[in-house]
């Protein structure tokens, strides 16, 4: 695209003036895409639930570019007037009209030129047009998968993964086992950025979450738009390893507006309204997982599987060790640095021996198993499952989550509690 716009014929100098600013930031947002080290999908004028959407904004921006560089101001602005028509609330779409009109009277030296502008919320937009334009230019690789997605459970039709490096939330549907893109979101995220760590830090959480409510418009204020879904945060991983506050939530914008800035919440997940309406048709609260990257890993679907593999061999593994009453057995898929609440592993340990010297038999089924790789982390995993119990003197079924370790060659478990 670059290249192409390096060739191209200008006409007058406020055009080309014009042209050039919108080319400028067009280039910077490649440069800037193709360092974050993946390609991605382009919106799709498809929603999550199959639907025929409106065609989207990226899409209509381009078109506005390229009439621009291509030095069409007219049908620029014909285009960005399309926009506006679909997306009347798009302030984005707003400003580039605007520039598009000033320039008939003078030269432009950047986006968002006009006479008493706020700075700060054309910074905010400029920093929209670069994610935005590079959302659309830059395509993920269709023979590739985020390597978190190791096992779906059956219930799980849907999964998302939110990437804050990118402003995008992507969606996977469960394709008999195989993960299978549907569409992608632009998304806002944190004003601080990413990998929360505490209470007000203004930061959005890295990690596996899941859907854990819905919250409808009439108990919300009008900075949720639509609609919230919350999440999981602080998870298991995270209260272990010292990280706190709340409230972290997948919501939409106030009704008056499209989209908001990419950094921009308390560290919420933001979407568009429409686009949270069409997402929320596919989540289930307790069931949807929410996995948080800063920045996607693509891998071989090959990859995912050998990994996959090996982890749930060590998970059957400790199964069948329980089952079988060799306590040395059994404890020796526990990780040295292992937690169950205030159980450290010595305590767990001595508890689990008292236990079992007093059973005959046990008996452990295991369903609806799921396994996640930890964002960040080549070396931890969440496992969760349905567990059914049974021994010659107690009898219970829980879901269970387990959070495993690789080290030494081996998974083990670094942690074990309910679900």
């Amino acid at each position: 695209m670059r290249a192409r716009a390096q060739r191209c014929s200008l006409g007058s100098p406020r055009v080309r003036v014009l042209a050039i600013v919108f080319a400028a930031t067009f280039a910077f947002t490649i440069d800037h895409a193709a360092a974050m080290g993946s390609r991605q999908a382009p919106q799709k004028s498809v929603a999550a639930n199959g639907e025929t959407a409106l065609i989207e904004p990226e899409a209509m921006l381009v078109k506005t570019l390229i009439e621009i560089r291509n030095n069409r101001l007219e049908a620029a602005l014909a285009e960005v007037d399309k926009v506006i028509q679909s997306y009347p609330n798009f302030r984005l779409a707003h400003l580039i009209k605007g520039d598009l009109l000033l320039a008939r009277s003078r030269p432009l030296r950047e986006l968002g030129e006009a006479p008493n502008a706020p700075r700060d919320r054309i910074e905010d937009l400029r920093d929209e047009a670069r994610v935005r334009l590079a959302r659309h230019q830059f395509e993920r690789p269709a023979d590739r998968v985020p390597k978190y997605l190791l096992q779906l459970d059956t219930e799980q039709k849907h999964v998302l993964i939110v990437d804050t490096r990118q402003s995008t939330l992507y969606v996977f549907e469960n394709n008999n086992g195989a993960p299978r893109y549907v569409a992608d979101y632009y998304v806002t995220s944190g004003k601080n950025g990413a990998d929360k760590t505490k209470q007000g830090d203004k930061k959005t959480p890295l990690g596996v979450y899941h859907v854990t409510d819905n919250l409808p418009r009439e108990k919300l204020g009008a900075l949720y738009g639509v609609g919230a879904f919350p999440i999981s945060y602080p998870n298991e991983m995270d209260r272990r390893e010292g990280r706190n506050g709340n409230g972290i939530w997948l919501h939409g914008v106030p009704l008056d507006t499209y989209s908001r800035p990419p950094r921009a919440s308390d560290g919420c997940v933001v979407l568009t309204n429409q686009d949270l309406q069409a997402l929320g048709k596919n989540l289930r609260i307790g069931v949807t997982p929410v996995i948080i990257a800063n920045g996607i890993d693509w891998i071989k679907p090959e990859s995912v599987e050998a990994m996959r593999k090996e982890l749930i061999s060590g998970v059957e593994a400790w199964r069948q060790d329980w089952e079988s009453l060799n306590i040395d057995s059994y404890l020796k898929h526990y990780a040295p640095g292992f937690s169950s609440g205030p159980q450290n592993l010595a305590a767990w340990s001595q508890q689990k021996r008292q236990v079992n010297a007093a059973k005959n038999f046990i008996k452990v089924k295991l369903e609806h198993v799921s396994a996640f790789l930890y964002p960040g982390r080549d070396d931890l995993a969440v496992v969760t499952f349905d567990q059914d119990y049974t021994s010659s003197n107690l009898s219970n079924q829980m879901k269970k989550r387990q959070y495993w370790l690789f080290e030494k060659g081996r998974w083990r478990i670094l942690y074990e509690g309910t679900a």
